[in-house]
């Protein structure tokens, strides 16, 4: 086999035979690492013996309706799309410490209570040091859990075929390496070769497997971005390591949607699942205070309430400040043009901080016109009228447009005891016949919609 020396990109995992400064695909610095690279084996007749399968018809393939193993867990179940679909590859992502290992030992131990065989490969925990930590979850006396320290991928590889079991986890493929490859663990050769190897064993075996991946300063999945287009799906864990909620997100499913969330809650019995989260993320908000709104933004199927926390103040040094948590900077600045041209606010001299409270980041455009409420009413301390929610996407020309799964919306600020729900002109007149308790409170304009939802002085 001939051997020859490559730089590589521990960022894209770009390669060239010679060193660049500067990565030409990812545009990063000082990131490329000669690594020995050896040319694949052409033999023919290895490659036809390894796939086995031959091309059929799409119309004979036969799909079973219970292809999917239910973790029980229904927040991560509904991440999935359903479940984990059998010998498909999962990878999960987050900060250190916010949860990786716990909801992989979890699943474990909730599967193997059906009789499911799993493997837990540890690669950077001894088996004692995992027994201490399934201790505190509760799953150490699982019939069917094996557990294995080990990062060499053919010892891995070879327990898999040995044991036959229904799902394994990898915690995490950054200490995995095969020895045929010169390169150190975690590099970009041995990532790639590492997860490429796994995923060929689950596709042929009709093993899940789960690969728990760490991440960069930047948040991305550490190794080369190939990494994220090997598996079929990528699951994201988002919070603040310190706060107690910690939001699954999955960003891309082949075999589900990638809107769905789950919501769960650190405990010091692992994570445990929220199921009402729009009740979590409204339970502190303050009473009678100015620049709070709640409005609803949707996830996939699900609605959310969630609080919408604005402050104003004068800047001190000539130039105005514009921060923003969890709602995009773009839009914030899109929205403050429109109350400074349409409605007349003097925000060019004013600090103005908006905040979703809860950690939860909103993409949803319905969050527009309370986004604006929020920043008016901190801008001239009056209050929005109790026990509203405030729903539209704000244009450029001041008008508020209609929004997407209205009912949905409204359902849910119904269930958690609000009044009144401030909507979109064209939304209401498919709402005619609605015969719920909450009232509705069409608008057509920005200014309308200030003027009716800003009722009271602090």
């Amino acid at each position: 086999m001939q051997i020859k020396t490559v730089f590589s990109c521990q960022k894209c995992g770009y390669q060239s035979p010679k060193w660049f400064g500067r990565c030409p695909d990812c545009q990063s610095w000082n990131s490329f690492v000669e690594e020995d690279y050896s040319l694949p084996n052409s033999n023919t007749k290895e490659r036809v013996t390894l796939y086995k399968d031959k091309p059929v018809l799409l119309k004979d393939v036969s799909v079973k309706e219970d292809s999917r193993l239910k973790t029980d867990i229904l927040e991560l179940d509904r991440v999935l799309g359903g479940g984990i679909v059998k010998g498909s590859v999962i990878l999960i992502g987050g900060d250190p410490g916010i949860g990786k290992s716990t909801i992989a030992l979890q699943v474990s131990n909730q599967l193997t209570r059906q009789g499911i065989i799993v493997l837990y490969v540890s690669g950077e925990e001894s088996t004692h040091q995992t027994k201490l930590r399934a201790e505190r979850l509760g799953a150490h006396d699982s019939e069917s859990l094996y557990i294995v320290n080990q990062t060499d991928l053919n010892l891995i590889t070879e327990y898999i075929k040995k044991l036959a079991p229904e799902v394994v986890i990898i915690d995490s493929i950054q200490v995995i390496f095969d020895p045929k490859i010169s390169s150190s663990a975690g590099s970009v050769s041995q990532v790639r070769w590492c997860a490429g190897m796994l995923t060929q064993l689950a596709k042929t075996s009709g093993t899940s497997i789960f690969i728990i991946g760490h991440v960069t300063k930047e948040g991305a999945i550490a190794g080369p971005r190939v990494l994220e287009h090997i598996v079929d799906t990528v699951l994201y864990f988002e919070g603040d390591r310190f706060s107690v909620y910690r939001i699954l997100r999955a960003v891309k499913n082949r075999f589900g949607s990638t809107n769905e969330i789950g919501v769960f809650e650190m405990s010091s019995g692992g994570l445990i699942e929220v199921k009402n989260p729009s009740e979590i993320f409204l339970s502190e908000r303050p009473k009678d205070v100015s620049g709070s709104v709640v409005t609803s933004v949707l996830e996939g199927t699900r609605p959310l309430l969630v609080e919408i926390q604005s402050l104003v103040s004068k800047s001190n040094f000539g130039y105005a400040s514009r921060r923003s948590q969890g709602f995009d900077f773009n839009r914030l600045s899109l929205l403050v043009a429109v109350l400074e041209k349409r409605i007349g606010l003097a925000l060019e001299a004013e600090d103005i901080f908006v905040n979703v409270a809860g950690g939860i980041k909103v993409e949803d455009p319905t969050a527009d016109l309370a986004v604006a409420a929020a920043i008016a009413s901190a801008f001239r301390e009056q209050m929005v009228i109790p026990e509203t929610v405030i729903l539209g996407e704000v244009g450029l020309a001041g008008e508020i447009r209609s929004i997407s799964q209205i009912a949905l919306r409204i359902n849910e600020a119904e269930k958690l005891g609000f009044k009144r729900v401030i909507i979109p002109k064209n939304n209401y007149k498919s709402l005619k016949d609605y015969k719920g308790g909450i009232e509705l409170i069409p608008i057509a304009t920005l200014k309308e919609a200030l003027d009716i939802g800003l009722g009271g002085k602090k």
